[in-house]
């Protein structure tokens, strides 16, 4: 259990802007770039055995910029240089599509508390910008945001949770990582063991 009394089931995050370096568009491996703290606070989260997804609109499918196949590709290049990741889902719509899953919309982090068997309730999102956090807020789930460059003012104003970057976005959900090992001794994971899913 966390200091807030509250101990998440899983951790979603955004994928361009808070794991890795926004490039636009992006169909390359070779351009992937793990933002600076990305891969702590991930070893932080999958040693409290926690799950940690991926929630990512990528609207250059639906432009013709991108394919699914060069999607899938740069995901498996962010896995490579993160480790795992227990559920992708990406949106391939266009902002005029009307679809439910592209953010803010809700449809994403449904889908993956869904396959991860957890409420969204229980769910933690961790996004760069205010679609990220509306799309939690929808779903029911906690949103945090980190803010970049590209961030809103506003964005910033009105989201419920703001940290500096992903490690303190841990310590805002956990505490400072000293109390890790109090969170294992309580029976909320053991850096040796992958949590099951359910």
């Amino acid at each position: 259990m966390t200091a807030h009394g509250w101990t998440p089931a899983a951790v979603l995050f955004d994928r361009d802007g808070t794991l890795i370096a926004d490039v636009p568009y992006n169909g390359d491996p070779s351009r992937v770039s793990p933002l600076p703290g990305a891969e702590r606070a991930l070893a932080r989260l999958r040693g409290l055995g926690i799950p940690a997804g991926v929630v990512t609109n990528q609207s250059g499918v639906a432009r013709g910029l991108l394919t699914m196949e060069q999607v899938r590709r740069v995901n498996a290049e962010v896995e490579r240089r993160l480790g795992p990741f227990a559920v992708w889902c990406v949106c391939p719509h266009g902002s005029d599509d009307g679809c439910a899953c592209r953010k803010p919309a809700p449809g994403l982090v449904r889908a993956a508390a869904a396959r991860l068997e957890v409420a969204t309730t229980d769910v933690v999102v961790i996004g760069d910008i205010g679609s990220d956090v509306d799309a939690a807020l929808a779903a029911g789930a906690r949103p945090v945001l980190v803010p970049t460059e590209r961030t809103r003012r506003d964005e910033v104003e009105r989201a419920p949770e703001v940290a500096a970057d992903l490690p303190a976005a841990l310590e805002l959900l956990f505490g400072p990582e000293a109390e890790a090992a109090e969170l294992v001794a309580a029976g909320h994971g053991d850096p040796r063991i992958e949590r099951p899913t359910r």
